[in-house]
């Protein structure tokens, strides 16, 4: 983009911009680097960008957090979270199935001294359902426990740590 073109860009419409593509709170601090701008007048774009979201009828929302600010999707809309999630599977599964995604390969072992006994059940569910496969350990007595292809493609997700969200772990 050249740079009259992005100076024709409102600073709060490439802050939103940010926002999105980064699908997490962003500080203040990486914004105004982001943006090759200042602080106060990133402060003020941010002001004008989530009262530019507070007059829309629209299902997202610009907040500040903690972490920093969010586009998220606004509290009344948190049913569809719930309608959309696959409701054969629980919290507690989802949850189990995620430390999974995020550690895989994962001894159950370790599974369930990170998501506590209940996990066995949780485990013995996702098998059955096609999400995770069981590897029996070559010495010793756990599994090893890995992700499908059902996994990724019931999720739409290609490798995780093809793209770079997950990083490698190594397993002793």
């Amino acid at each position: 983009m050249s740079a009259e073109a992005h100076q024709e860009i409102r600073l709060a419409t490439r802050l939103e911009a940010i926002l999105y593509l980064k699908g997490q709170p962003v500080p203040l601090t990486e914004m105004v680097t982001l943006t090759n701008s200042d602080r106060l007048t990133v402060e003020d774009a941010m002001i004008e960008l989530m009262s530019d979201y507070a007059h829309r009828d629209s299902a997202l929302e610009v907040v500040e957090t903690p972490l920093g600010y969010s586009l998220q999707l606004r509290s009344a809309y948190q049913n569809l979270i719930e309608d959309l999630i696959p409701a054969e599977l629980g919290t507690g599964t989802l949850r189990t199935l995620a430390a999974i995604a995020i550690k895989e390969p994962i001894l159950q072992a370790d599974l369930i001294n990170l998501r506590g006994s209940t996990a066995y059940q949780q485990v013995q569910d996702l098998v059955e359902r096609g999400f995770v496969r069981k590897r029996k350990q070559n010495e010793g007595r756990s599994y090893w426990l890995e992700l499908t292809d059902k996994f990724h493609q019931y999720f739409e997700v290609d490798n995780l740590r093809e793209q770079g969200i997950l990083e490698a772990t190594d397993q002793e």
